[in-house]
This record gives structure tokens, C-alpha cells and sequence, in this order.
């Protein structure tokens, strides 16, 4: 158990994490007890664990000394109740290519803000590894309650807003950081490989990220990512997640409205998320890109050396994606042909289209670009799965 904070390198050593970090170990069970004391935690409780009752609940509070005590003793449980109420089940493949004494950066393709990251988690443990430091946004991390409970689950925050100056400056900061957890603290992050989640079926991995991941980095190019161990991760839901939500703000964009969030449409989105069935979810982990770097060294501009290392990253992914039944028939149906009949059958069709008309029943507008919106959420994984094998 970690009792102080971490070692700091020398690369980190400019910058005072305290605003971004998740608290240490010995700072879990003060904020454990903080939690008991908030009314907001008991309607979580009611919500994610609606069987445990209040003495359950201080019982496993009193064997919290770390953030992974809590996340074993309280969101373990919570996430697995929301895999069998919500999904057909949940499969994994690719952790055998994983050392367990290793730390590593997953990045990954982005569904769902809150279950992408935390199905992750829950299988590191069943396989046998500890959990990940995970990413999240400064407009999720409320004060109070939220961050309490989001640090405590061993989330770090990253600033979004900010004028071009202080962005970069915040970008330093949060590689520094990353590399910090991994290099020094031996612990893995998952990090998405995009602002915000994949709103039309194209996971593509940022140039963005990779650059911010490097600024960090006192080696060379190669070197600099060697250190981080990158592991491109991919989730696959056979029904997406939001879809329609989704859907909305694809459709508002498109009209060229600007599109503002509104109130509480994050916290929205995450319920969303949760309750909303999802058929079949698989995660796959792919296969370190630590070998593959050093054929980078045939390249002499950064630039292209940044845009070889995205393409490995989401072929991976692209490769990596299970698709469902739903991806085939979406496909099928935005080509207007029978090309994938072979992977789903005509119930399964009925079934999907019935699904995309009701759900869609609610949104005014052009209903046939609507839907051709909707489609191409599912479709896309399929036609980035052929263009990866090209």
C-alpha cells in the first residue's frame, strides 16, 4: 500500500499535480468516511447497489485503506450489477499479452463516458492485474461529492478550457503527469484517444494526443514512447451507447447550429449510459507497440513519425473491433445491398430496424439523413475494419 506520494523525476518536477491527481492511499479512508456523511452517497448506493443496506455499507467502509480497496469493495460489485442488468453479457481477449509487473498507457476507443474505462478496470482485476489511473474531463469533476468520489476511483483530471498559452501549458502538465504514473508511480492509464466520445462510428486516434504524450519526454522520439508502453484497447457494444443522443447532436451540427450542451447533459449521458441495454460488449487489449518503434528511425521528420505511430495505434483498434450483428446489417443497409447477409439473419434485421425507427420516433428533422446518421454509427467499424486489412 502506498503510504506517501511517489518519487518524482526529474522531467515532473516543475509541476504541483495537487489539482489534477487522485488522492494517494493514505488519503483514501479520510475521504472514505467524507463520503458516509454525504446524502448523495447513500442515493448512489440505493441506485448501484440497491440490496446492500446501511451497515453493509459502513462494513466495507471500514475496510477501505486505498483506492483500490474502495474500488474492490464498492465499484467492482457496482459495475458488474451494471454489465448483467444492462448487456448480454461481457467478453475479453488479449490479456495474456500483458505483463503483470509492467505499467502501461491503454489508449482507447471511446463509447460511453463512464463504462469504457470502468468495464477496463473490472477485468484487469478478474485477470489478475491491478487497476488503472483513468483520465477525466474538468467538466465531469464537479466540486464536492463528484470529485471526492471520482479521485477516490482513481481519476485524474484533465483541463479543457483555456486560452492557446495556458492549454499548452496544460498539456505539459498532464504528460508530465502520465509519465509520472507510469514511470514512477508503476501504475497504467487509460486515456481515450480523442477529446469527447466517437459520435459517428470513426474511432481515429488524435495526432494531438500523441504530440502532448511526447512533450513529456527527455529521449529520444522513440525512446520517449517506448518508455509509456502504449496498448491501443478497444470496447465494442452491439448497441451503442447514447446512440440517439448522439444521433441529436450530429443532426443539430450538421445545420450548422452551434451546438451547446445544455445543463447537466453530461451527468444525462452518463445515466444514459448505464440503463440503456447493450446487447453484447466486448474488450479487446491489443499488443504493446514497443518492438514496431524502432523502425521509426527510418523516418526523420517528427511529424510523420507522430503519423505512422496513429495508424499502428488504430489499426489495432480497427482490427481489434467485434462486430455485432448490428454493424453488419448497418452496413448493409447504407449500401442499400446484402454484402454482409452471411453475418446476421433476417430476425435479427427486423429486429434492428424496428429498433432504429423507435428510437429515432423523437427527433424532427430530414428523417432520412437522420437515419442515415444512425447507420453510420454502427456501419463505420465495419468499413474501418476493411480499410485496416488493406
Amino acid at each position: 500500500m502506498q503510504l506517501n506520494p511517489p518519487l518524482i523525476s526529474a522531467f515532473a518536477r516543475e509541476f504541483n499535480f495537487e489539482d489534477i491527481r487522485p488522492y494517494y492511499d493514505h488519503e483514501a479512508r479520510k475521504i472514505m468516511f467524507r463520503l458516509l456523511e454525504d446524502p448523495l452517497f447513500f442515493k448512489l448506493v440505493n441506485y448501484l447497489w440497491p440490496e446492500m443496506t446501511a451497515e453493509e455499507v459502513r462494513s466495507k467502509a471500514d475496510k477501505v485503506f486505498s483506492n483500490l480497496d474502495f474500488q474492490l469493495q464498492f465499484m467492482h460489485a457496482a459495475i458488474r450489477t451494471i454489465v448483467a442488468k444492462s448487456s448480454d453479457g461481457l467478453t475479453c481477449s488479449g490479456f495474456e499479452q500483458l505483463d503483470k509487473n509492467e505499467s502501461y498507457l491503454f489508449i482507447a476507443n471511446h463509447r460511453d463516458i463512464l463504462l469504457d474505462s470502468a468495464i477496463l478496470q473490472i477485468l484487469l482485476v478478474e485477470n489478475g492485474f491491478s487497476t488503472s489511473e483513468i483520465t477525466f474531463g474538468n467538466n465531469l469533476m464537479d466540486s464536492g461529492f463528484i470529485t471526492d468520489f471520482g479521485r477516490l476511483n482513481r481519476m485524474f483530471t484533465v483541463q479543457r478550457e483555456g486560452t492557446s498559452k495556458e492549454l499548452y501549458e496544460i498539456s505539459r502538465k498532464l504528460s508530465a503527469y502520465i509519465r509520472h504514473t507510469i514511470e514512477d508511480k508503476r501504475t497504467s492509464v487509460w486515456i481515450a484517444q480523442r477529446n469527447g466520445r466517437t459520435k459517428d462510428g470513426l474511432d481515429l486516434t488524435q495526432t494531438g494526443l500523441l504530440k502532448m504524450l511526447n512533450i513529456s519526454g527527455t529521449a529520444s522520439f522513440e525512446k520517449n514512447y517506448e518508455q509509456l508502453r502504449i496498448v491501443p484497447l478497444t470496447i465494442s457494444y452491439e448497441y451503442e451507447p447514447c446512440d440517439v443522443l448522439k444521433v441529436k447532436e450530429l443532426y443539430l451540427s450538421s445545420l450548422h447550429t452551434k451546438y451547446k450542451k445544455a445543463h447537466g447533459e453530461d451527468l444525462n449521458s452518463i445515466v444514459t449510459g448505464i440503463r440503456q441495454p447493450k446487447g453484447r460488449i466486448h474488450l479487446a487489449i491489443g499488443k504493446p507497440i514497443v518492438e514496431e518503434l524502432q523502425r521509426l528511425n527510418e523516418i526523420s521528420n517528427d511529424n510523420e513519425k507522430t503519423k505512422k505511430l496513429t495508424s499502428w495505434i488504430d489499426k489495432q483498434i480497427y482490427t481489434h473491433y467485434k462486430l455485432w450483428p448490428t454493424n453488419y446489417i448497418a452496413a448493409d443497409l447504407l449500401e442499400k445491398s446484402d454484402k454482409y447477409n452471411q453475418y446476421y439473419t433476417s430476425e435479427e434485421k427486423s429486429s434492428f430496424v424496428s429498433y432504429m425507427k423507435n428510437s429515432l420516433a423523437g427527433i424532427d428533422g430530414d428523417s432520412d439523413f437522420i437515419e442515415q446518421l444512425f447507420l453510420k454509427i454502427y456501419g463505420q467499424p465495419v468499413y474501418s475494419r476493411n480499410q485496416a486489412h488493406l
